[in-house]
């Protein structure tokens, strides 16, 4: 694997170049172009605001601003989640023709992927950054964390990506398979919600290991508090094992790819 990463740092100039042609081929032609980056994530808040005040509602109980904050804190990563996961699910049968003809990396295809996502998660977080400020969020150090989370968001979906990047050569179905999981998840997710209204139930939730991600960016963000150590760890170790198992199996699965498209 060591001779792998080395092989990939020696193309990065191509990593950074198909990147910027997937946002440019994202944006041609687009009437919104970047503003697409701010209102997915806005979609997915208003969804939550609007089934939390229900909820509030219906509770007989206050819905407040901390509540529109938690949401959009855990929406903007979220919704980089999904899309860099749809992307780069479908990278490498969107190129068929470079991964045949050219040798190079193949993984480059699904890492672009989720690269290109990230300039939309940056757009986004700018926009959340404002959102917050108004509604008087304050700063502590515990912001330090944020960096962290984002990089083991980063690393699972990157391992995700590409895996299914490769799955999906082999087997077509496994796309669609995918756009059926990523509609469902987000109730599975505290995306909506706080898994501690869960009780004893809250530690199942959490064994996603993009949740105890999201319950950080919550804690240090808007309750100003340190993560839960435990979980993130856990996190973190379910990205690492994931990337890295998800690689060996792209490397190995790379020279039948020609026999699959």
């Amino acid at each position: 694997m060591p001779s792998h990463l080395r092989e990939l740092m020696r193309y990065r100039e191509l990593l950074r170049s198909l990147t910027w042609r997937e946002i440019h081929i994202k944006y041609k032609q687009s009437i919104m172009g970047i503003l697409w980056a701010v209102l997915m994530p806005m979609i997915v808040v208003s969804a939550g605001i609007l089934v939390k005040y229900a909820a509030s509602r219906l509770a007989h109980t206050e819905f407040n601003t901390t509540e529109v904050a938690s949401i959009s804190v855990r929406a903007v990563p979220w919704a980089f989640f999904v899309s860099a996961l749809r992307f780069s699910t479908g990278s490498l049968i969107a190129n068929t023709n470079l991964v045949t003809r050219i040798y190079f990396p193949k993984e480059i295809f699904p890492l672009a992927s989720v690269g290109s996502q990230l300039l939309d998660f940056t757009v986004a977080s700018g926009v959340l950054t404002v959102l917050l400020a108004a509604l008087r969020v304050g700063w502590s150090i515990e912001l330090l964390w944020v960096p962290l989370l984002v990089l083991l968001l980063v690393m699972l979906v990157a391992g995700l990506g590409i895996f299914l990047s490769a799955a999906a050569l082999f087997f077509r179905d496994v796309k669609y398979l995918v756009e059926v999981f990523l509609t469902f998840a987000i109730f599975f997710t505290p995306v909506f919600y706080d898994v501690s209204l869960f009780g004893k139930w809250a530690k199942v939730l959490l064994l996603n290991p993009v949740a105890p991600i999201l319950e950080a960016m919550d804690a240090v963000i808007v309750d100003h508090q340190p993560p839960e150590l435990m979980w993130l760890a856990y996190s973190a170790a379910m990205a690492l094992v994931i990337l890295a198992g998800s690689y060996s199996f792209f490397k190995r699965s790379e020279p039948l790819f020609a026999e699959s498209i």
